[in-house]
């Protein structure tokens, strides 16, 4: 008995101190267990739940509301949903729950509930979506394009073929009214394309809406991009979703591939039937939107890890561009550094890229893509006192690219030639001896020195290290 009394006084430590709310109720919905993430989510101390049934507790859920009921009657799992409730003392809470039966032998005898709060994301999204609603409805046409799509095609740097090729296949694109599908790495410049076909295109002077479905739960993403109907669930408001919002103008959803395929499903029928119906209503609204999508990896792969469903690849690919990693232009690079200079120094001062710097921008990978080569360059802004951009004023990550063991001559920007020329001879060394497998006569050989010279300067450096 002592050892179960430690056991559950373990579990109960554990369970305080985790994010999620846990919610436990026995068979007859009287709670058992309410953890310390649960009480700041819900606004009630654990002797305010423990010992109420759930109805008592949250006076707003009924029988059919409840996910702790539902399960205890049905014995059904539920992920991730979405629920609107008011506690006793009248607080309004949003959090999607994922709730558990618990089952011994035949029968349940509880159910375990454990919720995350979103009730801010929640009101932020309405108080969004109300801003959004009121700039539609009332400002004038010309504002309305400022506040929304900013880029045009003139505000994309670059004179690489790919670029240029690039940007005449989006202008193209931009005169229909097709889905379009943008595929790129981080820091590409998707977006920048997307608002610069929103611009060029016969749509320009209406809304342009932009939504990520990254890190969203599903109830939620639906219901920002549906709307809800009133009385439609529990605490739900009439209120448009973003594709009512755009209507007559464009939609870009970022991060498609990570909506959850079930949303997939219902944006597939609403792109094939034009139609959309709002969280909990039976009415349905048709929409004339322009839908444009994008997603960080080639949408190939994305569908064959089942990341994005094969129907709806083939419904919003119907153009499909790909904006290509700084790597594969990289005599851009020139222009798009004088750019984020003149943007980040001003135009009046004059700024210089030291060759170093130049030379570690046309080697470096850029995993970052463009928005890594403008941070490098702003958080340079910050640092820099003089008028020449050295390699100390670079990015740790840009830095240590190029430090001598990666066979690059410069570190630091500090080396004098006879510095330069001992790491050079370093690598040659270490490149050396890691091919001969650590045999010194044989590194010796592929060096071209003799076996005793190659020991002197191996003892030297283990001395300097």
């Amino acid at each position: 008995m002592n050892e179960l009394s430690a056991i559950k006084a373990q579990l109960e430590i554990l369970l305080d101190n985790v994010e999620e709310g846990i919610h436990i109720v026995d068979e007859k919905g009287i709670s058992i267990y309410y953890n310390k993430a649960a009480s700041r989510i819900e606004g009630l101390t654990p002797e305010e739940v423990i010992g109420r049934h759930v109805l008592e507790v949250f006076p707003s859920l009924t029988d059919a509301d409840s996910t702790l009921i539902r399960a205890l009657k049905t014995g059904e799992e539920t992920h991730d949903k979405q629920q609107t409730f008011t506690n006793y003392k009248g607080k309004k809470i949003v959090t999607v729950n994922t709730t558990l039966p618990i089952i011994s032998g035949d029968r349940i005898i509880g159910a375990v509930e454990i919720s995350k709060d979103v009730t801010n994301v929640k009101d932020m999204s309405e108080r969004i979506s109300d801003l959004q609603a009121i700039l539609f409805g009332h400002a004038k046409l010309e504002d309305l394009r400022v506040c929304s799509a900013r880029y045009n095609f003139d505000d994309i740097i670059g004179e690489s073929k790919v670029i240029r090729d690039l940007k005449n296949l989006a202008r193209r694109a931009a005169a229909s009214s097709s889905p379009i599908l943008v595929w790129g790495e981080t820091g590409t410049g998707k977006e920048l394309f997307v608002q610069a076909i929103h611009n060029a295109g016969p749509r320009r002077h209406s809304p342009f809406i932009a939504q990520n479905c990254a890190a969203l739960p599903e109830s939620l993403l639906e219901s920002i991009l549906f709307g809800t109907a009133k009385g439609g669930f529990p605490g739900a408001e009439d209120r448009a979703g973003l594709f009512e919002m755009a209507h007559g103008g464009t939609i870009f959803l970022d991060e498609i591939s990570s909506m959850p395929t079930q949303l997939q499903a219902k944006l597939l029928r609403v792109l094939q039937e034009g139609v959309i119906r709002r969280l909990g209503d039976i009415q349905v609204r048709r929409v004339d939107v322009r839908v444009i999508s994008s997603c960080s990896e080639d949408p190939v792969q994305a569908v064959d890890k089942k990341q994005l469903r094969e129907d709806l690849f083939y419904r919003i690919n119907v153009i499909t561009l790909r904006i290509p990693p700084l790597r594969e232009h990289r005599e851009d690079i020139p222009l798009l550094a004088k750019h984020f200079i003149e943007k980040y120094f001003g135009k009046e001062r004059e700024v210089n890229i030291s060759p170093e710097v130049m030379e570690m921008f046309q080697e470096y990978p850029w995993p970052g893509n463009v928005r890594e080569l403008e941070h490098a360059i702003e958080g340079a802004a910050i640092l820099m006192d003089g008028n020449t951009l050295e390699p100390k004023h670079l990015p740790i990550q840009i830095r240590s690219h190029f430090l001598p063991r990666k066979g690059y001559l410069v570190n630091e920007g500090n080396l004098n030639l006879t510095e330069a020329l001992e790491n050079v001879e370093k690598e040659f060394i270490r490149k050396a001896m890691g091919k001969a497998q650590g045999n010194i006569s044989q590194a010796a050989k592929i060096l071209g020195i003799p076996r005793q010279t190659l020991q002197y300067k191996l003892r030297k450096m283990k001395q300097e290290q």
